[in-house]
């Protein structure tokens, strides 16, 4: 079985997903506020996509709102 390849975004990339400023993006891995895993090669930095969606998962708040 092969696996998959991992999709890296770009800062931009991921900071569009999040709904975020790229610069607000840069703050939070400079500071680690909320620690979003990123890969640095050289100065590039890129995230990926698993870790954007589970950040976003791990953000949700309340649930399902019950029709009964």
């Amino acid at each position: 079985m092969q696996k998959q390849a991992t999709r890296l975004l770009t800062p931009q990339e991921a900071s569009e997903i999040l709904g975020i400023k790229e610069s607000t993006l840069a703050v939070w891995r400079c500071t680690k506020r909320y620690g979003i895993p990123y890969v640095k090669s050289g100065r590039l930095v890129r995230y990926r996509l698993a870790d954007i969606e589970r950040f976003i998962e791990s953000r949700v708040e309340g649930g399902p709102v019950d029709a009964n």
